[in-house]
């Protein structure tokens, strides 16, 4: 698991309450929604590698102990 920081931030007001309306619509807390459109951002950027897909090794040679 990812380690987690805690992290101050000084936002504008009408921006907090769009991203608190959108955190809503999404069903996630307002720090998971500014967290998710924050990783998005970096990946579209090329500054986040994407995740790899469910059920596949991060690490190419890993192995599942499967045969």
């Amino acid at each position: 698991m990812t380690e987690k920081k805690a992290y101050p931030l000084r936002i504008n007001a009408t921006v907090l309450e769009a991203m608190q309306k959108w955190s809503d619509d999404e069903l996630r807390s307002l720090n998971a929604q500014i967290e998710c459109v924050l990783r998005d951002a970096l990946r579209r950027s090329g500054r986040l590698r994407a995740p790899p897909p469910a059920g596949v090794a991060e690490d190419a040679g890993e192995t599942s102990g499967d045969p």
